[in-house]
């Protein structure tokens, strides 16, 4: 008896083995329930971040197999001297490979993530040793869904569809709708941020050029002042005479 319990035990766990062989990747969370449906959300964040001069920030993200990535960034200002406005940006795998680089002022990185876990940006100033710079920055991961799981679903709505046949499938066509316009809204604010930047941009780039023409007329003026003044002060030089009180001696220049 004992015996054929331990072979049926050793044939249930060969076959939860060869089970888990077949579709390694299939499932990132193995450990979840079966029960359970792995949420696919969709999250952003937005910001700006002040780099030092030769500064280096990285920033992690979590994104699951199978969501979409993205990560804009615009340098909005410079400061110190000989700036320079590029910015070199690194995207790594949560192993460590690089995926991505730009060395530019703005940029835009998308991908699709391939593992699940973390993901590394990294920010790196060093095209400026004497200068820091401000950067904008928008990043996040969504969801637009596979092959698989939309033929899944279809086979969901047909077999819903047969077993509710007399139901009304309004609150189904609503739901859906209301996902996809979720998906626009969530396209049209990544659009809105990017152009929110560039305008952030402008607006640093006008006070820049304000305060440079403020100093550079106030430095003009002061540098007019002093040559009128200097051109005075010889001028009087030249023309200084000596009092006296004998009758040969006569002022002279």
């Amino acid at each position: 008896m004992l015996c054929g319990v331990s072979l049926v035990v050793l044939l249930a766990l060969l076959g939860l083995g060869s089970q888990g062989l077949d579709n390694p990747l299939a499932d990132p969370h193995p450990d979840l329930p079966a029960d359970k449906d792995l949420f696919w959300g969709a999250d952003q964040y937005d910001f700006a971040v002040v780099l030092r001069a030769s500064g280096l920030e990285c920033f992690w993200h979590f994104a699951h197999q199978g969501e979409r990535f993205y990560f804009t960034f615009m340098v909005q200002w410079v400061t110190g001297v000989g700036n320079d406005r590029h910015l070199s940006v690194t995207v790594n795998s949560p192993k460590g490979l690089l995926l991505s680089k730009i060395d530019e002022a703005t940029g835009q990185i998308n991908f699709i993530a391939e593992e699940t876990g973390f993901y590394q940006m990294c920010l790196s100033n060093f095209h400026n040793r004497f200068g820091s710079m401000q950067v904008f920055l928008n990043f996040g991961v969504y969801y637009d869904g596979s092959d698989d799981q939309q033929k899944q679903k279809e086979e969901e709505k047909k077999m819903k569809e047969e077993i509710q046949k007399d139901l009304n499938n309004t609150l189904s066509t609503i739901v859906e709708t209301s996902h996809r316009v979720e998906g626009y809204v969530f396209h049209m604010f990544r659009h809105y941020n990017f152009g929110r930047m560039r305008r952030g941009t402008d607006y640093y780039l006008l006070l820049s050029n304000s305060k440079y023409i403020t100093w550079w007329s106030a430095v003009q003026s002061v540098v007019i002042v002093m040559a009128g003044y200097l051109q005075l002060f010889f001028l009087k030089r030249l023309f200084n005479t000596k009092p006296t009180t004998e009758a040969p001696e006569k002022p002279r220049c």
